[in-house]
């Protein structure tokens, strides 16, 4: 083993705890078994090198090798304060502490991952919010703007969201040095969690601002104006960026999402960007023909001509009649289905036509649909009946 422990570590004399520590886990990064197997050199090195680094981590101990040289750590001797050495720390033959094993292999999982050491951040995104909007068709097919009132987290106008009292900053953590996170050694294993004193944000407010109780915000309600195209399907959802909760200690803000629901029509049924509807029609009409108005969804009305012996069902379009596109000047279009009304309540005169009229129709066979109908049950009765009298046992 080289006896200049600062040449091991590729750094000078004079240099800071922190460049020490950074020399070293470069060097154990480099030389670690795991990424050198079966290579006995390179193994050598990496247990010179954390044995360097036990003794040039700790102040008494550096102070004594930088006196007495590493005789002062041979043969288990030590030096003032060292407390003896065997192994140089938790573990004998790496030489090195369970808090920095942990260390190393952080950042050689990082490594691997591409990732880096994590940092603790006190600013937070806030949370997104939703607002459920319940719309009526005829809005949705002209589009509108709406107010709404939302309660949400605000930033504390007081300390500006830094939760600290006049606007002071917050200081880094003492138990977590600022991470965030906690480690604990159980046997062989580092358990890593989240501070306990500054819940994961790596500071602590030390004088809370009064108005938020350090929070850096407030519930408080905001009217904001939504804008709906026309055409808005349902279910469509709308976003709203950086209308949501504020965020913490200086953190963006949240975004809010408004979600529509369209309410159910009684005259009109929307399939996409076409209406359809129903409507009655007198049996006069249907039989002698005419012209009926149709109302439709922007208010005005349509009119569709009805020919002689229009059929109940019987469906008719209304072209560039239906709902708005959205963001497009064009429509879609509107189905009208016809239901031929039958007369209620009618008069004895009114009935003596009808009498009249039956008599005529049945001469001059006016309703093929019903009169087709029925011969086909005759037929079938008829073949019923023969196949009956086949069978002499029935």
């Amino acid at each position: 083993m080289s006896d200049n422990f600062y040449e091991l570590l590729g750094v000078s004399k004079g240099a800071s705890a922190d460049e020490i520590k950074k020399a070293y886990r470069k060097k154990a990064m480099q030389y670690h078994p795991d990424k050198n197997p079966d290579n006995p050199e390179a193994e050598k090195k990496f247990k010179e090198i954390n044995q360097a680094y036990e003794v040039l981590k700790d102040d008494q101990k550096r102070a004594a090798y930088d006196q007495f040289g590493a005789q002062a750590f041979q043969n288990g001797g030590a030096g003032p304060g060292a407390g003896g050495f065997g192994g140089f720390g938790g573990f004998s033959q790496g030489g090195f502490s369970a808090g920095d094993f942990g260390d190393i292999f952080e950042e050689m999982f990082s490594e691997f991952t591409g990732g880096g050491r994590r940092q603790a951040s006190s600013a937070q995104r806030g949370a997104d919010l939703r607002y459920d909007m319940e719309i009526t068709l005829e809005e949705a097919f002209e589009g509108l703007t709406k107010k709404i009132s939302v309660s949400a987290a605000a930033e504390c106008e007081k300390c500006g969201g830094s939760g600290s009292a006049k606007g002071a900053p917050p200081k880094v953590c003492h138990t977590c040095g600022g991470r965030g996170r906690v480690r604990s050694q159980q046997g062989f294993f580092t358990v890593e969690r989240t501070c306990p004193e500054c819940h994961g944000t790596g500071d602590i407010i030390e004088n809370p601002c009064h108005e938020c109780g350090g929070a850096g915000r407030k519930r408080t309600k905001k009217t904001l104006n939504v804008s709906i195209p026309a055409g808005v399907e349902d279910g469509t959802r709308i976003r709203l960026s950086g209308e949501g909760e504020a965020g913490l200690r200086g953190g963006p803000q949240g975004d809010l999402y408004v979600f529509l629901s369209i309410k159910p029509h009684k005259f009109f049924k929307r399939d996409g960007s076409r209406i359809h509807c129903k409507i009655p029609v007198p049996v006069t009409t249907a039989i002698l023909g005419g012209s009926v108005e149709v109302p439709s969804i922007d208010g005005t009305k349509g009119i569709i001509k009805i020919p002689e012996g229009t059929q109940s069902g019987k469906e008719f379009r209304l072209k560039g009649k239906g709902m708005s596109l959205m963001r497009q000047s064009s429509r879609g279009d509107m189905y009208v289905k016809v239901q031929v009304e039958t007369p209620v309540n009618l008069s004895s005169k009114q009935k003596e036509l009808m009498k009249e009229f039956s008599k005529l129709a049945e001469k001059e066979n006016n309703s093929p649909e019903s009169q087709g109908f029925f011969d086909k049950i005759k037929g079938l009765f008829s073949a019923i009946a023969g196949l009956i009298c086949s069978f002499p046992w029935i």
